[in-house]
This record gives structure tokens, sequence and C-alpha cells, in this order.
């Protein structure tokens, strides 16, 4: 850690008004609220996070210190508020705590003023959407809750008991990693179904395929088709839903790629980004023609399930196991044929799974390319089935038809660019 009173003084000051500035964005935030406004609005706390700032800069051992005596009279004043208003949340008086503590960490470093910055604004961010927040909270019902709460306890009970090494009992996997990568793929639907139950009901059929894709494209596709079944004159716009929630998994896919392995990125951009661009302008044209209806709703589960996770889970070490051996057996030819079967039932495995064997130089960026790709593609064809099997024969062909045309680009794309 670099000593704050040894940099020069213009940087000293720039970090005090970083702080100012975190201390002064939740104060405005506080002064908004019913509930802060009285307590500590928006001249307080930015004195709070410039008092943060200066013990760090000049006496960092008395920060702990600081903060006791700091939190005494905070306590009192927050008693007398309970008194006179009768309001019992806790979240203002911790909002002034965690902004000496913001303030602080600005002048700590360069690294600590950037993270202030950042949490600053999550903060400010997740103080702002307490009535989004408890309206989230009020649709879940208490079955969801409990899985959900269940989830996390296994996820922090879990991850730091597994052996962050290879196995020769689990044929080399690295216990770890897999159970990482299933907290990673669930997170990403969680985000999605956080963002689909705080829009609600009334969300339009673009945002419908969009995070019905990101939740569960299975799910969207079965839920349109038999909403086009219900309704024939809806098989338009049913088959714009489905091939959205379709193509969503390809960007969804290269998220996973850039944690997993950031080399290989460049190279799966290419082919998912043309099925991306290309899905997305046929199924606008198909939603150009067609008659907008504004609450057609997928059936999204809350992807926070121990069940489902567990799946993955054993699907994904299956996915790593068979393709790394179908390579030093077969070749090439081994990964694919594992990549279209695997991807017949999910892409996220076979994505994180060549992802992490072309980072570990088992196989070639291009074969992990192709594989990914391939996977993709037998995706799209499940879903077409589905189309097929429950939807109308209209909707079955649109899907069809764009979906195969999106397959021949992603997979052309793939071949050329090597």
């Amino acid at each position: 850690m670099v000593d704050p009173t040894t940099e020069p003084l213009l940087v000293l000051v720039s970090r005090i008004a970083v702080a100012f500035g975190i201390g002064a964005l939740i104060g405005l935030e506080r002064e908004r609220s019913e509930s802060g406004g009285t307590f500590a609005g928006s001249r307080t706390f930015p004195l709070f996070a410039i008092f943060g700032a200066l013990v760090q800069a000049f006496f960092p051992d008395l920060l702990p210190v600081a903060l006791i005596a700091l939190a005494l009279p905070l306590t009192v004043a927050y008693g007398g508020k309970i008194m006179t208003e009768g309001d019992l949340g806790l979240t203002t008086l911790t909002a002034a705590l965690l902004t000496v503590v913001l303030g602080a960490l600005a002048t700590h470093s360069h690294r600590g003023m950037v993270l202030s910055i950042i949490a600053g604004g999550v903060v400010t961010a997740l103080l702002s959407a307490k009535g989004t927040i408890h309206g989230f909270v009020d649709r879940i019902d208490e079955s969801e809750r409990r899985a959900s709460v269940k989830f996390v306890l296994v996820v922090l009970v879990v991850l730091p008991l597994l052996p962050d090494r290879e196995l020769a009992v689990l044929f080399g996997l690295n216990p770890r990693f897999v159970w990482l990568m299933v907290v990673f793929v669930t997170g990403l639907s969680f985000v999605a179904y956080v963002l689909s139950r705080t829009v609600g009901a009334e969300r339009g059929i673009a945002l419908t395929g969009v995070l019905g894709g990101f939740v569960s494209s299975t799910a969207t596709t079965v839920s349109m088709a038999e909403r086009s079944t219900d309704a024939p004159s809806l098989y338009r716009i049913c088959a714009f839903s489905t091939v959205i929630a379709s193509i969503v998994m390809f960007p969804r896919a290269a998220v996973e790629i850039a944690v997993v392995n950031p080399a290989l990125l460049p190279h799966v951009a290419v082919p998912l980004g043309a099925m991306t661009v290309t899905g997305t302008l046929v199924a606008g044209l198909v939603y150009w023609r067609s008659t907008p209806e504004s609450a057609i709703e997928t059936d999204v589960e809350n992807p926070f399930r121990l069940r489902p996770a567990l799946f993955f889970g054993v699907v994904f070490a299956g996915v790593l196991l068979v393709s790394e051996s179908a390579h030093s057996w077969v070749g090439a030819s081994g990964v694919y044929v594992t990549a279209f079967l695997s991807g017949l039932a999910d892409v996220d495995a076979i994505s994180i799974t060549l992802s992490r064997l072309a980072a570990e130089g088992a196989i070639s960026q291009q074969v992990a390319t192709t594989g990914i790709v391939i996977g993709a593609i037998a995706n799209t064809l499940v879903k077409a089935g589905l189309a097929w099997l429950l939807g109308t024969r209209r909707l079955a062909l649109l899907v069809t038809a764009i979906l195969g045309v999106v397959s021949v680009v992603g997979l052309g794309f793939a071949l050329v660019q090597f």
C-alpha cells in the first residue's frame, strides 16, 4: 500500500474529492428517501465520506476507533428517530457507516479509489431500488424463496470445502472448478429471472424472448408453441419470440467463454456474432410483419433450484470427460460428435468445456470454436423440433427456416475463418 501522505498534494486532494462525490451521491438519495432524509441527507453523508478519507489518509491505524466513535452518536440519533417517527429501518444507519468506509477506501490506494467508486454506485442503485426490490420479493412465492435459500446455502457451504485440484478418483476432474461453473451458469440465469420478474406481466414480446432465452430458451419455445396452438393467428409473433430466445444463447455462450478462456473469445465471436445478427435481422422482419401482443408470457422458474443445478453439474462433468477422451481417441471428429450430442441438451456445458480444454492446450482453438458452433446448432435443432411437435405447422415452418439460415451462417463463418 502506498502511504497517501507521501503522494503529491493534488493526488490526495483528488481522492478526497472522489470521497466527497460518493458521499454526496448517497446523501442525495437518502435526502430523497422519506425514511432516510430526516436522519441524514445531502450534507451529512459527504461529511461522513470526508471523515473516513481523512482518517485513512493521516491516521489509518485509528480507522476502527473512528468508526466506533462515529457509530455511538449515530446510534443515539437513530434511537431518537425511532422515538419520534417509529421507523425501525436500519438502512440509513448502515449506509452512513458504509459511506465512511468508502471514503477511507478512496484515499487508501488507486485500486481502493476505483473500488470505492464502483461500490458507491452499487450502493446508490440499491438504495434507490427499494420499491422495485420489495415488489420483486412480493412476487416470489414461498416455495421459490425456500429453494433460493437452500441453493445459496449449499453454494456457500460446498464451494469452500471442495478441493481445488484434479482428483484421480474423479478421472482427473477438478471438483471446485465444476461446481464454480454450476454457480456461474445459474447466476447468469438468475439475473435474467430477476429482470423478468421485475418487468412483470406487461413486458413486450421482444423482452419476452430475450429474458426467456436467458432463463430457459426451451421453456420459452414450449410456451410459444402452445400459444400458437391456442391462437394460430399469432404464429409470426410466437416465431419471433422463439427465435429470439434461441439466439440469445449465442451471446450468453460468449460471456461464458470470455470468463473461462478470454483468448478464445475473438475466434468464437465471429461465428456466434454472425448467427446472432442474422437471427435478429430475420426475426425482426417477421416481427415487423406481425401484430405484436403486449403480454405474451413464458413460464420460467427460479433457476436457484438445487436439483437442476446438480443435474447441470453432472452433465458438465460428463461432457468435460467425454470431450477430452473423444479427442484423445478419435481426434477432432470425436469432439464434434460430443459437441452435437451435448448441444441437444445444453449449450452451456459444451461451451465451457471446450473453452477449458482450449485454454489447457488439449484441443486447438479451431476445434473448440467449431465444436461450440456445432453444439449451438444442435440446440437450435431441438427448438425447431419442439415447434413441430407442440406448435402449428406455420410456426414450425417459420422457426425451422430462420434457425436453419442461422445455423448455416454460423457453421460457414466457423469453417472459413481458419
